[in-house]
């Protein structure tokens, strides 16, 4: 089994953009299609810390490079108060003959690419032609550091960043280390009013309070897109008074997320307006005035697809170790009697 670290896994990644934005496009347009088996995902949440969850996502994926496997993700947000992640994740691959293991990943910047790249990549459609000059980041950690990175891709015109974040000084930290890395964009703080201000804006916070009420921000940009990948920041009325798009209906309507909980109130889902497979093969914007909300529950096929591009880039700069003895081994009865036949 091939076992890819920390270190070998970033490595991968880095200057991967273009592949793991591919690989994302592709998984959204192969599950629209059908060619995917994605069980819901599995929660476990330990009695301590509150607010800590474990989730199970197994997946397999279709289409010319067929791939399986599972992530195993954790999310314990007062590891921030300790100086560490909040998520830590493996991602298993299996074979597709046997089953057996096939590789062992670090899966929480995949977790992160992955979660990146559908948000750029649902930005980028939804704004169509439109140019995007401006973002808002709503939550100064490490989703929405990747985000960045994946937007300035898909939107090449990005000229100043506003930042936000209930951690005093946390944001004003996040702007230098950003803006050290993207020289040609100003990056300011503010608050949640100035981050609202911009064209496209990425809500990722550890919150799940539902605080966000869009009302109370009217001077919005007509037609601003939110990319809303915490999925409990928004009220249910934000919810309902704006066009909806997610990757999965079955998938985001569920586990008292902002829409599960708007679907409780109305007892429909005719707010969900399209999923991000269908978004994907246009060729303009809906022709909407209202917020345009991507709420994305994060498919398994999806780290599946970044997963087999980081094990691609890992082959090329030979990364990662082999090691022996993770599968059972010869069944018994059945070797003997396969050797005796030959």
């Amino acid at each position: 089994m091939r076992i890819l670290g920390r270190d070998a896994v970033r490595t991968a990644l880095t200057g991967l953009e273009s592949a793991v934005l591919d690989a994302v496009r592709s998984a959204y347009v192969l599950h629209g299609q059908g060619h995917s088996n994605l069980p819901f995902s599995s929660f476990l949440r330990p009695p301590r810390p509150t607010g800590s969850r474990i989730i199970s996502l197994p997946a397999y994926l279709g289409g010319p490079e067929p791939v399986m496997g599972l992530k195993w993700i954790s999310s314990f947000p007062t590891n921030v108060n300790q100086g560490l992640q909040r998520a830590s994740s493996v991602q298993i691959l299996n074979h597709l003959e046997t089953g057996y293991p096939q590789a062992l990943l670090e899966g929480s910047q995949i977790s992160a690419s992955r979660t990146a790249a559908s948000a750029a990549l649902a930005s980028g459609v939804l704004h169509g032609r439109r140019p995007v000059r401006t973002v808002g980041l709503v939550g100064c950690g490490t989703i929405n550091h990747r985000v960045l990175t994946y937007l300035t891709v898909t939107h090449q015109d990005i000229e100043t960043v506003v930042l936000q974040d209930v951690v005093p000084g946390r944001a004003e930290v996040f702007a230098a280390e950003l803006a050290a890395e993207h020289p040609g964009i100003a990056f300011r703080t503010g608050e949640v009013a100035d981050a609202l201000g911009a064209d496209t804006v990425s809500v990722a916070t550890t919150d799940s309070t539902y605080w966000l009420d869009l009302a109370d921000f009217p001077d919005r940009p007509s037609g601003q897109v939110i990319l809303h990948l915490s999925l409990r920041d928004l009220n249910t009325a934000s919810v309902l008074s704006s066009y909806n798009v997610v990757d999965d209906i079955e998938h985001a309507v569920r586990e008292q997320t902002s829409l599960h909980r708007a679907e409780q109130e109305v007892g429909h889902q005719d707010f969900v307006h399209a999923e991000i497979a269908t978004v994907l093969g246009w060729t303009d914007p809906p022709t909407t005035t209202d917020t345009i909300v991507f709420s994305p529950f994060g498919l398994g096929v999806l780290d599946l697809a970044v997963a087999q591009a980081v094990l691609k880039a890992a082959d090329r700069a030979g990364l990662g170790t082999d090691i022996e003895g993770f599968d059972p081994g010869s069944h018994r009865v059945t070797a003997a009697m396969s050797g005796s036949a030959a």
